[in-house]
């Protein structure tokens, strides 16, 4: 005889619904459909593209003029004037750049004027020397030659020259020679030739002048 007890379910062991054969299995999932989105292999990670520098400023002028367009009228106008004051500290900065090359160059002329200036007296004996034939052979030609090479570096140009016009500005008149015909001031003679450097001027020339008697 069967005990009534053994058709009554145990609570404590965990109910099966259905027959287990019945699972459905992994091969019996059907995949969801959806659109195919093609995904690029070298887009680079985290969704970031490649901008050029004229779209990447293209996208940010559009985004300055959206945020602006936000703006009430006052913060429009402040974003106006800051803009302003960046614009002009940028070309303040530009011409500061630009007062310094200029400073930096004139005071390379004004050490390179010095230092020639002081070699003059050198070169003077170095024309008279070579005036006098002393420089005609022999190692001093070659040293002339190199003393003179150094100074066209510089472009270093020697002025007053016989039979040209008076100039005060490059000329030093050291006599006056009253020449029947003459119409005008020449130079007679050079007795010290002068020597510019670019355009400065760094000795005048010593010249005998030629006015008419």
């Amino acid at each position: 005889m069967t005990d009534p007890k053994d058709n009554v379910p145990n609570e404590d062991e965990p109910q099966v619904e259905g027959d287990a054969t019945n699972a459905e299995q992994p091969e019996d999932l059907i995949e969801a459909e959806g659109p195919d989105v093609e995904v690029p292999t070298d887009a680079p990670a985290g969704g970031a593209t490649d901008l050029s520098p004229e779209d990447e400023a293209l996208l940010a002028d559009a985004a300055r003029g959206i945020a602006e367009d936000k703006l009430s009228t006052e913060d429009r106008d402040l974003v106006a004037e800051m803009r302003a004051d960046m614009l002009r500290a940028q070309a303040e900065l530009v011409n500061f750049r630009k007062r310094v090359e200029r400073d930096r160059e004139a005071n390379r002329e004004v050490a390179i004027a010095e230092v020639v200036r002081a070699l003059l007296p050198a070169l003077d004996d170095l024309t008279r020397a070579e005036a006098h034939g002393d420089l005609a052979e022999g190692p001093m030609q070659v040293i002339g030659q190199k003393i003179r090479g150094g100074f066209d570096k510089f472009k270093l140009v020697q002025i007053g020259e016989k039979g040209e016009a008076f100039d005060p500005n490059i000329h030093e008149a050291i006599v006056q020679l009253p020449t029947p015909g003459a119409t005008g001031q020449t130079v007679a003679d050079v007795v010290e030739p002068g020597y510019k450097l670019g355009e400065r001027v760094l000795r005048a020339a010593k010249v005998a002048v030629a006015v008419p008697a």
